[in-house]
């Protein structure tokens, strides 16, 4: 059996055993959403969430509170982001309703080559762009930490790195859900960490990983941030930088001191929309999140979902095949755009939904064989262990972060002395057309390996204003669901009035075109409406619930209202 297979067979192994309790877990959850008046925080961990309030608390905005909390994430979630990779912000200022974006990607060595990962004879080395140094992209998130908040921040930047320092010194108990949220994550990767020695020896004992209700310290990881705190380029060029060139060079690795030293963040035109009365901003290419949630929501156009109800067969119907539309598209179209011309705004038009509308059959299912990029002018992988968090100030200021390691543990390596896990991020490049990676996904060549090229993303921070006034700052971690996970929040806030405890909370569906199947949550969709999907010609996997959503909403009396997924461990927090 090809290693690949096994790797699928694995995932899909462990994601049953675990299916039938955490469905139950999850159906039995009633997520209340938390109300406050002046400032709220909302992240995967309830720790990171307090860093954050702690910010918004000692008089900092919206950037301090995220800045804070995505150093604090990386200390409490290594298996799912971190200091070791890098991701994308969009941010809204209350006082000329502006919405940026920045993009802070891990991005590809210098000597990093398009058949970097193929043998002698052309065929893709197993594992190569998965586990282990060659796996590795040179890291941005304390660079776009340290530009976001050198340009927007009002605290001290050693203020807003502080609760990240104690949280690493100090140790926190891992929490008992981490266990079954990242199973696969968590034994997938055991070997990987096993086999590196300063990652058994931070994450383990006795071979084993550390257990929930246990303290985990990363004393390593807290000299680095203090090191961060002093001077924030020490990581790109300083003795943290000399340490990481330094083990690349020993095991193989391509990044150097020169890749460290070069990468910068880049701040990038958001892309927008509208829907109904809202205008939707988000993440534009290299991610090709913010590009398919507005193209997705513009087929779905002015159908009114509400009087059909939610979940009715006939508005499941349209949003699977306006998301198989678009899945297509993103294969084929989606790259970094440093790189290759991508077509966004062809993409995003309405004239361009509207045409796609007209090939939807409402009666019947259309093969994804069938279903083409369109216009005239294969899919790329992403892991679930990622991380998102929001926040909004007192001014109504907002922040919409999503970050990741790629893979649980990322490449599955800690530079020594430094306490940091790496990213796997070279994974989401295409390592050869047509070729599928670990998880059965194709690519083409406007993803493929390049120097300094930032590899295709589905993250998709989000955020909805209407006339300038923020009505809710979203994302979601969950690989190529995230795009699917953000779209139902919103269409559940916008379109079905529901509160956003239950937006997040709601069963979700999610198809991207290949493989040709419409996945739900097992506790989803009653037996009525997945056998009128069925007759309609769609193959239906029941599957344990996905994602880890959250969201923050502004009430029209100026009341702030957000929620953590149920599905995750994270929590809102605020004043």
């Amino acid at each position: 059996m090809p290693i690949i297979t096994k790797i699928q067979r694995l995932i899909f192994s462990f994601i049953s055993l675990g299916a039938v309790l955490t469905c139950q877990a999850v159906s039995a959850t009633v997520t209340v959403p938390l109300h406050t008046k002046k400032g709220m925080v909302v992240s995967a961990n309830p720790l990171a969430s307090e860093a954050g309030l702690l910010m918004l608390k000692k008089g900092g905005n919206a950037v301090d509170a995220a800045v804070a909390t995505t150093f604090a994430i990386s200390v409490v979630e290594p298996f799912s982001a971190g200091i070791g990779g890098g991701g994308f912000l969009l941010l809204h200022s209350a006082k000329t309703g502006e919405i940026k974006a920045l993009d802070f990607r891990e991005r590809a060595p210098i000597k990093a080559t398009k058949n970097m990962y193929l043998d002698a004879n052309g065929k893709v080395r197993p594992g190569a762009s998965i586990t282990g140094y060659l796996a590795v992209a040179t890291p941005g998130t304390v660079a776009g930490m340290y530009e976001v908040h050198r340009r927007y921040g009002k605290l001290p930047w050693q203020e807003v790195v502080k609760p990240g320092i104690a949280l690493a010194k100090n140790g926190f108990m891992i929490s008992n859900r981490v266990s079954w949220r990242s199973f696969p994550a968590y034994e997938i990767r055991k070997q990987a960490i096993l086999n590196n020695p300063a990652a058994k020896e931070i994450f383990t004992r006795n071979g084993e990983y550390y257990q929930p209700g246990e303290k985990l310290i990363q004393r390593d990881l807290g000299k680095t941030l203090e090191a961060i705190a002093e001077n924030p380029q020490s990581f790109y060029t300083g003795k943290t930088a000399e340490i990481l060139a330094a083990d690349m060079a020993k095991n193989g690795g391509l990044i150097t001191l020169e890749d460290l030293k070069a990468y910068k963040p880049i701040w990038r035109t958001p892309v927008c929309g509208n829907f109904r009365k809202a205008k939707i901003c988000s993440m534009p290419p290299p991610s090709s999140g913010g590009v398919h949630l507005l193209e997705i929501l513009n087929i779905i156009g002015d159908t009114d979902l509400q009087s059909l109800g939610w979940h009715h067969p006939d508005a499941i119907h349209l949003m699977i095949a306006a998301m198989k539309i678009a899945y297509s598209d993103r294969a084929k179209y989606l790259g970094d755009p440093d790189f290759v011309k991508v077509p966004v705004s062809e993409l995003i038009s309405p004239a361009y939904a509207q045409k796609r509308r007209q090939e939807i059959n409402m009666n019947m299912a259309t093969p994804s064989t069938e279903i083409k990029p369109g216009l005239k002018t294969s899919k790329f992988h992403e892991s679930t262990e990622t991380s998102h968090l929001n926040v909004v100030d007192v001014d109504r200021n907002a922040v919409s972060l999503t970050f990741t390691i790629n893979l649980g543990f990322g490449a599955g390596i800690v530079t020594p002395g430094t306490g940091i896990a790496l990213n796997n991020e070279m994974d989401d490049f295409s390592a050869a057309p047509g070729v599928p990676n670990a998880f059965g996904l194709v690519g083409n060549e406007a993803n493929s390996v390049a120097p300094r090229k930032t590899p295709l993303s589905s993250m998709t921070p989000t955020i909805v204003t209407e006339n300038n006034r923020l009505l809710i700052a979203v994302g979601a971690p969950g690989g190529s669901t995230i795009i699917t996970q953000v779209l139902q929040i919103i269409v559940n806030v916008l379109e079905y009035k529901m509160d956003v405890g239950a937006a997040v909370f709601t069963p979700r569906i999610h198809h991207q075109w290949l493989p040709d199947e419409l996945r739900v949550e097992a506790w989803g969709l009653d037996a009525l409406t997945l056998a009128d999907l069925r007759r309609r010609g769609h193959t239906i996997k029941e599957t344990i619930p996905w994602g880890n959503g959250n969201a923050i909403t502004v009430k029209e009396d100026g009341t702030l209202e957000g929620a953590a997924d149920p599905r995750g461990d994270g929590s809102p927090r605020g004043y």
